[in-house]
């Protein structure tokens, strides 16, 4: 059964890059898909970040390709596997859903960060602890910034919140989110660092917006002094 997850996990890995990369001009859901057009949101992060999913692709594929061909029967390795998963299987769906269907894709994005952040919560420490946590880990701060602005498009979309009030929200949920879970699992470096780029790349497309700036810059520190507070034996 092990060998089994190992293998699953490692086609999971594979299909979620090759999906992903099917549609790699993808940058966010389409303003005609809205009753009220959402045109380059102030809280969508500038395009160059999305480039942090060539990392995030490689890092899994390395990690669940290690776990299969070195480590298949170690229950340490087991350990994340099933979430883990199966938040790559649906990922390897998510962009065909996101350019068609906005609020079904927020809701799906919303399912793949949970369960990329109980994979994280379930992988033990010990021996090859960065290896085992630090690919998960990027993803799952990746998508804990990329579910607040999916979820605030859709807001702002659907006219439940006004354009800058939903800037604040976004970032409000990325940065508390963020910080509970750097400062209760202590889950290494990647995991804020993942937010911490999503939240770099909002601040670079609001340079003419002092108090956003600062936010997200006060939120940044609060990240890396968390990360380092927590960071894992």
């Amino acid at each position: 059964m092990l060998r089994l997850k190992a293998i699953l996990t490692f086609t999971a890995a594979l299909a979620f890059a090759a999906a992903s990369y099917s549609a790699r001009n993808f940058r966010g859901y389409d303003p005609a898909a809205f009753p009220v057009p959402v045109v380059n949101p102030p809280f969508q992060p500038a395009p160059w970040a999305f480039s942090i999913w060539g990392l995030i692709f490689l890092a899994l594929i390395v990690q669940a390709g290690f776990g299969l061909f070195r480590r298949a029967d170690d229950a340490v390795w087991d350990a994340p596997r099933w979430p883990l998963l199966l938040s790559m299987a649906l990922g390897a769906s998510w962009l065909a859903v996101a350019m068609q269907a906005p609020v079904l894709a927020t809701v799906q994005i919303w399912i793949m960060a949970a369960l990329a952040l109980a994979a994280l919560a379930r992988v033990p420490k010990g021996a090859e602890f960065a290896l085992r946590a630090a690919p998960i880990g990027l993803y799952a701060g990746w998508l804990t910034a990329a579910t607040m602005v999916a979820t605030g498009t859709v807001l702002v979309g659907y006219g439940l919140l006004p354009l800058g009030l939903a800037s604040w929200v976004v970032l409000a949920a990325a940065v508390i989110v963020g910080l509970a879970v750097t400062a209760r699992l202590a889950p290494g470096a990647a995991y804020p660092a993942g937010v911490i780029w999503a939240l770099i790349g909002i601040l670079a497309v609001n340079t003419e917006n002092p108090a956003l700036v600062a936010g997200a810059e006060v939120a940044i520190l609060a990240l890396g002094v968390t990360a380092w507070v927590r960071r894992a034996g």
